[in-house]
């Protein structure tokens, strides 16, 4: 059970400072900006963002489910997870705390709402928030590539869970939208306010993030790689 809990509260988590990340953070607040013209209708401004949130949520469940069943189906790649995952996973966690803490850095160029994306999501009317988590959701960037390739995916490829970590994870990517959603629909003066306490949090949260990511990798790796520890 605590097991559970633990990979679920990861999950969330992993989801959450994804969000926050700089690229995933842009897609968000044009993702807001979107939603945000139906200020006058706090009903549609909430579906539009709870239609967001379903959209990521769809993508990353499907990347990862054929991924993860994909490498579980094939018996040889299967025992080979099952038998080196654990000595896999201490250096995947400190590449990916290192992407965090910014030791690595990839130039990729940005990915915001294209003109043409955005004609066709307001064609769509509400229904376009959902084909816009769908397309922001598969904007991978460095950071967010690390967290989902790296981190997401091994752990559900550990847990044998291929669609209830990735739903977590996208509900966790698209909390701030639907934060905001809220907040738009019920109170537009606080947006500012509540942005700066986002933009204020991201650096810490993967800075922390980061360093844990490393610890752990050390330790698994030690642990599992030269047999220290056991």
């Amino acid at each position: 059970m605590d097991s559970i809990l633990v990979g679920i509260g990861t999950a969330v988590w992993l989801g959450i400072l994804t969000s926050v990340s700089p690229c995933p953070l842009a897609t968000n607040i044009a993702a807001i900006s979107y939603i945000g013209r139906r200020v006058a209708h706090p009903r549609q401004v909430l579906a539009a963002g709870l239609l967001y949130t379903l959209g990521r949520t769809l993508a990353y469940v499907v990347l990862a489910f054929i991924l993860v069943t994909s490498l579980l189906s094939a018996p040889f790649v299967s025992n080979f997870l099952q038998k080196y995952m654990n000595r896999l996973l201490g250096p995947i966690l400190i590449l990916t705390g290192m992407f965090l803490l910014e030791l690595i850095k990839l130039h990729t160029p940005g990915f915001g709402m294209s003109a043409g994306v955005q004609r066709r999501a307001e064609r769509w009317g509400i229904w376009g928030a959902a084909l816009l988590g769908l397309i922001f959701a598969l904007a991978f960037c460095p950071v967010s590539a690390a967290l989902f390739f790296g981190s997401l995916v091994p752990l559900a490829v550990q847990r044998g869970s291929g669609i209830l970590l990735p739903s977590l994870y996208g509900i966790g990517t698209a909390l701030p939208v639907v934060v905001f959603a809220v907040v738009i629909a019920f109170g537009a003066g606080s947006v500012a306010r509540a942005f700066d306490k986002i933009t204020q949090i991201e650096k810490w949260a993967r800075w922390v993030t980061g360093l844990a990511f490393i610890a752990i990798g050390v330790y698994l790796t030690l642990a599992y790689v030269f047999g220290i520890f056991r």
